[in-house]
């Protein structure tokens, strides 16, 4: 009696031990053994011959990839809710199924949202670095005078989960909720986030804080740029913990130097892990790395379901969040 043989999993980066249990219970797993990011090259070498592949947001999912792979190549795996590192078309004509991870990180990606709207709004990160430089200071009345959000108008661009999860917290901070969307959501979330459906002009004309929650794709590439900076109130806030390219970065410096806005909080960015220059220089901007969803349980819960997805297509049940193939 022949020997069964076990599918080839390949993991392209370190994901948490609670992804890795599941997938050494149903193939043979080659992992990527290191927190660096391996090389294009080195990916296409540890890839070859895989049935299935759970990917990082850093690894590049392309024809060079799925022909470095090879045509026994079932299922992509991605450990991400976004997917714009993954050619969905190019997998889809290979009858590859590609997978990513909408749900498990919406609060986490919410709260970081929401601590954005804060830093930049009170200038937070300007005041850590005052007490951390050293540099002397001392209460007064007008001193690093922020803006309070109570009353304000946060605009949602992009009213997915993590929109419909920022929007519940800043209610609670008595905030003003206006979102632009491709569609209007239901009359019911409307009224229960006592949300208010406008234009994209009109959300920027109006909104004192714009946060970009909405995916990346080549409709929303530079979606921010200089044009809308200009309809934005010379007081307003832009957050940003969607994707990078959603917005134009040399726009956006050109914008906080020359205080068309009054500041932006980023968790993305454009070439990332490189951040224009122009930014690290504007004390109103507050610059994190891709935390988003970098809690514990978070990337966790991300790694499972990656993995039970992986699984589920090697073993011919329809995984819980295929990846629509974009229309041509």
């Amino acid at each position: 009696m022949s020997a069964v043989v076990r599918p080839r999993i390949v993991v392209t980066g370190r994901i948490p031990d609670a992804g890795m249990e599941l997938l050494h219970e149903a193939g043979e797993v080659v992992a990527w053994d290191s927190l660096d990011v391996p090389s294009v090259d080195a990916v296409h070498t540890m890839v070859k011959g895989a049935h299935a592949v759970l990917t990082l947001l850093t690894t590049k999912v392309d024809d060079a990839f799925l022909d470095a792979v090879g045509p026994q190549l079932q299922v992509v795996a991605n450990v991400a809710v976004g997917f714009n590192n993954i050619d969905v078309a190019a997998c889809a004509r290979r009858g590859v199924v590609c997978t990513n991870t909408p749900g498990v990180l919406t609060e986490a990606t919410a709260d970081i949202a929401m601590a954005l709207v804060l830093m930049s709004t009170r200038r937070l990160g300007e005041g850590e670095r005052v007490i951390r430089s050293g540099t002397p200071w001392q209460w007064g009345m007008f001193y690093m005078l922020g803006s309070g959000i109570q009353g304000s108008q946060l605009g949602i661009v992009g009213m997915g989960d993590i929109g419909r999860a920022l929007a519940r917290r800043a209610k609670a901070f008595g905030v003003t909720i206006a979102y632009s969307n491709r569609t209007p959501v239901s009359p019911q979330v409307e009224a229960e986030l006592g949300a208010q459906f406008m234009s994209m002009d009109e959300l920027l004309e109006t909104s004192d804080v714009v946060s970009l929650n909405c995916p990346y794709s080549p409709a929303t590439h530079h979606l921010m740029a200089a044009d809308e900076f200009r309809k934005m109130k010379s007081s307003a806030f832009l957050v940003n913990t969607a994707r990078g390219p959603i917005v134009d970065e040399a726009a956006l410096v050109d914008a906080l130097q020359s205080g068309q806005i009054a500041g932006a909080g980023l968790d993305v960015f454009e070439h990332e892990p490189a951040v224009h220059p122009g930014l690290l220089e504007c004390e109103t901007a507050v610059l994190v790395p891709h935390l988003g969803s970098a809690t514990v349980e978070t990337r966790s819960a991300m790694a499972r379901l990656a993995a039970h997805n992986a699984v589920n297509v090697l073993t011919g049940v329809q995984p819980p969040t295929p990846i629509p193939v974009p229309a041509s």
